[in-house]
Formats: C-alpha cells, sequence, structure tokens
C-alpha cells in the first residue's frame, strides 16, 4: 500500500528535462533535445553545444547529474558514443541512479522499482527512434513507492553517504 509520499512522487508532472552528451553522443542529444521540446518538455541543454571531437564525457555529464541531483531537472539524459562512461560518471553524484538502458523494460521498470532518475545512451550504439522511444517510456514511468523499493534505495543512500551507514 502506497502512503501519501509516494502518491506524490507517482503523481507528479515532469516538465524540465536534462541532457549532456559529449562528441560521442552529440548527434544524438540534438536529435532527442528536438523531440523533447516538440513534445512540450522544458529542457535545459548541459552541452557540449558544438561537435568538438576532443572533448570529454565528464564535462558535461557531471554537471546534468548535479541538477539531477539538486532536483533543479526532473531527469536527466545522458549519452556517450557507449553510454558506459555517461552511466558511470553519473552514478559518481550522490542522488542519482542512473542506469544504461537500450530496451523498453528497463526503460520503465527502472523507474518503477529503483526510482532511476537519469538514463544514459549510447549514441553510436542505440539509434534515433528507439532513443526516443526509451525516452519516452523513461518520462512516463513514476517510481511505486513500495516499502521494499523504499528500503532498498534507503540501503544505496547509505553507501552514498558513509556517515549514515548503520553497523550492525
Amino acid at each position: 500500500m502506497m502512503n501519501d509520499q509516494s502518491e506524490a512522487i507517482s503523481t507528479k508532472p515532469l516538465k524540465r528535462v536534462g541532457i549532456a552528451a559529449d562528441h560521442g553522443g552529440f548527434e544524438l542529444k540534438e536529435f532527442l533535445a528536438g523531440k523533447l521540446h516538440e513534445a512540450g518538455f522544458e529542457v535545459t541543454d548541459f552541452g557540449d553545444r558544438l561537435l568538438k571531437s576532443d572533448d570529454d564525457y565528464p564535462d558535461f555529464i557531471i554537471p546534468l547529474a548535479r541538477a539531477v541531483a539538486a532536483g533543479t531537472v526532473d531527469r536527466g539524459l545522458g549519452v556517450c558514443g557507449s553510454g558506459i562512461g555517461a552511466s558511470i560518471a553519473a552514478n559518481k553524484v550522490a542522488g542519482v541512479r542512473a542506469g544504461l538502458i537500450d530496451e523498453n523494460f528497463s526503460a520503465h521498470q527502472g523507474v518503477e522499482d529503483d526510482d532511476l532518475n537519469m538514463i544514459c545512451f549510447g549514441g553510436l550504439v542505440v539509434g534515433h527512434a528507439l532513443a526516443w522511444e526509451l525516452t519516452q517510456t523513461f518520462l512516463a514511468a513514476r517510481f511505486k513507492g513500495a516499502e521494499r523499493f523504499r528500503r532498498r534505495l534507503e540501503k544505496v543512500a547509505q553507501i552514498e553517504s558513509p556517515t549514515l551507514i548503520k553497523t550492525p
């Protein structure tokens, strides 16, 4: 049974989406940003804003992840060549739960059960149509808020904040 807090989480409308990519994900980022604008989302682009072959994904993914963690944007999309670097970098920011997604089940289940708040793609791996489909699925999904999911997320939060770790 959901409590009032989880009900509020599950019905919160998503309007603000952040997006970031390096050169390996630049083309896909630009495509997704356009589709998000067309769909009525407020899109914040954390860069790169120009295609530069020598840029580095942490320079764009980390500011995006910080915005997701701070609540400046509701959800984030990070793109690099494979999506792996973006996912690794994003998950270094406390409060971010990023996943490398390339199929629909994980795009919604990650949100519903694990409160995924950032999705990562490989710009050289996932095609435009699939990335847009996964983005829509990710943004439409809501965290279920069941006690077992909250309990698990609390354990992850303890890892992110060593002062909160309880000793047995």
